[in-house]
C-alpha cells in the first residue's frame, strides 16, 4: 500500500511539475482577460455591458480556432511516445495557426452586422459593433501563440511560451487604460481601446514564441499533408466540445443582456471568476493529455493509469478548495471587480451555486485530458454536447424563468451539466481501459 501510494506521488510530482508553467501562462491569459472587464468596468457599465455582450459571441467563434490547436500536442505526443521525430511539424503548425485565425478572423467580421437584430440595448449596439471589429484582427497573434506553445508543449517546454502570458497581463493593462482613458496626444477610446490593446497584446505572444522557437531550434520545411488532417480529426471534435461549451456560458450572458445590461456585466464577472479557479484543472488536463498521449503511444498501460488517477485526484481536490473560497469570501470577491451595487447584489447568490459547479468542472475536464491523450477526442464532443444541450442549458433556461435570481437560476441548471459530463467520460473510459488491458493480456499470451 505504501509503496503504491509512493509511485502515486512520483506521478502527481511530474503532473503538477509539468503543469506549473502551464497554470502561470493559463491564468495569464484570464487575467488579460479579468484586466479588460477591470479596466471596463472603471470606465463605466455601458462599456463593461458592451464588451460582455461582445465577447460572450466572439469568443465561442474564437474557441473554436482554438479547439483545433489544441489538438496539435497530443498529436504529437503521441508521435513522440512511439520514438518518431517531429520537428519538421513545426512550419506545418505556423501555417495552420494562421490559416485558422485568417478563417476566424473572416467569420467574426461576418457576424458583426446580425448584432442589430438580436435584441441588445439600442445604445450599447454601436460599441459592440466596434469593439468586435478591431478585435476580429487580434486572432493572428492569438492563435500563432496558442498553436507554437502547443508544437513546444508536445517537447514538455513549457516555460517561455507560458511566461510571455505573464508579461501580457501587465502590457494589457497599460494599453488598456492608456486608449481606454487616453492620455496626452492619445485620445480616449473607451471600448474601442481595449480591443486595440487587444491586438497588440496578442501579437506580441504570438511573435515572441515564434522568435523563441527559431533561436532554439532548427526546422526544415517539409509538407506533411497528412499532419493537418491528423490534426482536424483530433482538433475538430475539441473545436465543437468547446463552442459547445462556450455557446452555452455565453448564451447565458446574451439572453441576460436581453433582459437587462446589468445581467450581462454581473455574468461577464461570474465567468471570469469561474474562469480564474479553471485554468488550474485544465492545465492539469494539458499536461495529463501530453504523458498520457506519451504512454499511450508507448503502448505503456501502467503510467496511463497513474497519470489519469493522479490527475483526477489533484484537480478536484484544488476545484473543492475553490468552492470553499467562493462560500466564505463572495462579498469581497465580487467586490474586486465592481463597485456598483446592483451588480454586487446580483452576483453574491451565484457564487454559492457557482461554487459548487467548480468541483464538477475540475473533474470532468482532467477526464477529458485522459480523452484527448488517448486521442478520443470525439468522446468530449459527445460528452459536451449531453452535459450542456440536453442538460445544463434547458433546465437553465426553465429555472432562471421560474425563480426571482435570473442567473441564480442558470447556474443552478448549469452545475447539472458537468456532473452529466463526469458521468459520460467516466463509463466510456473505464470501458476502453478494460479493453486496452484485456488487448495487452492477449498479446502477451501469444507471444508465450
Amino acid at each position: 500500500m505504501l509503496e503504491t501510494l509512493k509511485k502515486y506521488s512520483t506521478y502527481t510530482k511530474e503532473l503538477v511539475y509539468l503543469s506549473l508553467s502551464m497554470i502561470m501562462g493559463n491564468i495569464g491569459i484570464i487575467l488579460i482577460g479579468a484586466g479588460d472587464v477591470y479596466v471596463a468596468g472603471r470606465y463605466s457599465t455601458d462599456t463593461l455591458a458592451a464588451i460582455s455582450i461582445a465577447n460572450s459571441i466572439v469568443s465561442v467563434i474564437f474557441i473554436f480556432g482554438v479547439g483545433l490547436l489544441l489538438g496539435v500536442s497530443p498529436l504529437l505526443s503521441n508521435v513522440r511516445g512511439a520514438r518518431k521525430p517531429v520537428k519538421h511539424y513545426f512550419y506545418p503548425t505556423v501555417k495552420f495557426s494562421l490559416l485558422a485565425a485568417f478563417l476566424i478572423t473572416i467569420i467574426t467580421l461576418a457576424v458583426v452586422p446580425l448584432f442589430g437584430y438580436m435584441g441588445f440595448e439600442e445604445r450599447l449596439i454601436p460599441m459592440i459593433k466596434s469593439y468586435t471589429i478591431i478585435l476580429a484582427f487580434s486572432t493572428f497573434g492569438g492563435y500563432l501563440h496558442v498553436g507554437l506553445k502547443e508544437f513546444l508543449q508536445s517537447y514538455e517546454i513549457v516555460f517561455f511560451p507560458n511566461f510571455i502570458s505573464i508579461i501580457s497581463i501587465f502590457l494589457n493593462i497599460f494599453f488598456s487604460f492608456l486608449f481606454v482613458f487616453g492620455w496626452r496626444f492619445v485620445p480616449a477610446m473607451g471600448a474601442n481601446g481595449i480591443a486595440l490593446a487587444s491586438i497588440l497584446v496578442r501579437t506580441f505572444m504570438g511573435l515572441s514564441v515564434l522568435i523563441y522557437c527559431f533561436w532554439f531550434f532548427s526546422f526544415k520545411n517539409k509538407s506533411t499533408p497528412k499532419y493537418y488532417k491528423n490534426i482536424i480529426k483530433i482538433g475538430l471534435p475539441i473545436s465543437f466540445a468547446a463552442a459547445i461549451e462556450f455557446f452555452a456560458f455565453n448564451a447565458m450572458t446574451i439572453l441576460a443582456g436581453r433582459v437587462n445590461g446589468l445581467y450581462a456585466a454581473a455574468q461577464n464577472i461570474i465567468i471570469v471568476l469561474t474562469s480564474i479557479s479553471f485554468m488550474i484543472p485544465m492545465s492539469i488536463s494539458n499536461s495529463m493529455a501530453i504523458k498520457v498521449g506519451f504512454a499511450n503511444g508507448a503502448k505503456n498501460l501502467a503510467d496511463l493509469r497513474r497519470y489519469a488517477l493522479s490527475g483526477v485526484f489533484v484537480s478536484t481536490v484544488f476545484m473543492s478548495f475553490c468552492c470553499i473560497l467562493f462560500w466564505s469570501f463572495p462579498s469581497f470577491i465580487a467586490k474586486l471587480f465592481t463597485n456598483d451595487l446592483q451588480l454586487i447584489e446580483i452576483i453574491i447568490p451565484v457564487l454559492f451555486t457557482m461554487g459548487c459547479f467548480q468541483i464538477f468542472d475540475g473533474l470532468q475536464v482532467s477526464l477529458g485530458g485522459i480523452a484527448k491523450g488517448i486521442k478520443k477526442t470525439k468522446l468530449i464532443f459527445l460528452a459536451n454536447t449531453i452535459g450542456y444541450w440536453f442538460i445544463g442549458v434547458p433546465l437553465g433556461l426553465y429555472l432562471a424563468n421560474k425563480t426571482s435570481s435570473y442567473l441564480g437560476g442558470f447556474w443552478v441548471g448549469f452545475l447539472c451539466a458537468p456532473i452529466g459530463i463526469s458521468v459520460v467520460l467516466t463509463f466510456v473510459l473505464l470501458r476502453y481501459y478494460k479493453k486496452m488491458k484485456k488487448d495487452q493480456t492477449i498479446i502477451a499470451e501469444n507471444t508465450l
